[in-house]
């Protein structure tokens, strides 16, 4: 992957989104990187339609949602079920966290810890790097 020096920021952005996940382990990751209105769409013996109306009520209508199913065929298939049905209640979508992780070339949500450790590594080390020209032109124009 091109490292993008603005992904960790850009990454940020969707903390305060409204994220559906298709199950409980995706919705553990997010949490745990920090994002907080996480909801898993699958629920034992409630069809997807009943789950995303139960979902309807603790979602604000200003809030903007991200379906963040897997980014696999089957992901990609609940995605185009689950869009219409939250536009049909008055739901806004932004897709802009799905495709950021398909440029990254992100396809299963579990992964993601993995991403962001990743992402957070390079990010030290692009800061590191920084650092030091920073501190190489300091001396450079010092020697003058």
């Amino acid at each position: 992957m091109k490292f993008n020096h603005r992904l960790k920021q850009d990454i940020e952005r969707y903390k305060d989104y409204v994220i559906l996940v298709e199950g409980q382990n995706d919705m553990l990751v997010l949490k745990d990187h920090g994002f907080e209105k996480v909801y898993a769409i699958h629920k034992n013996s409630v069809s997807l339609r009943e789950r995303i109306e139960q979902l309807a009520p603790l979602i604000d209508k200003k809030e903007k949602v991200c379906i963040l199913t897997d980014l696999d065929k089957r992901g990609k298939k609940l995605y185009g079920i689950i869009k219409p049905i939250l536009q049909e209640l008055g739901i806004q979508t932004d897709s802009g966290f799905r495709g950021l992780l398909i440029k990254s070339k992100i396809t299963h949500i579990e992964g993601l810890t993995k991403f962001f450790e990743r992402v957070e590594s390079i990010t030290k080390e692009s800061n590191t790097e920084t650092g030091h020209r920073k501190k190489a032109r300091s001396h450079y124009s010092r020697t003058w």
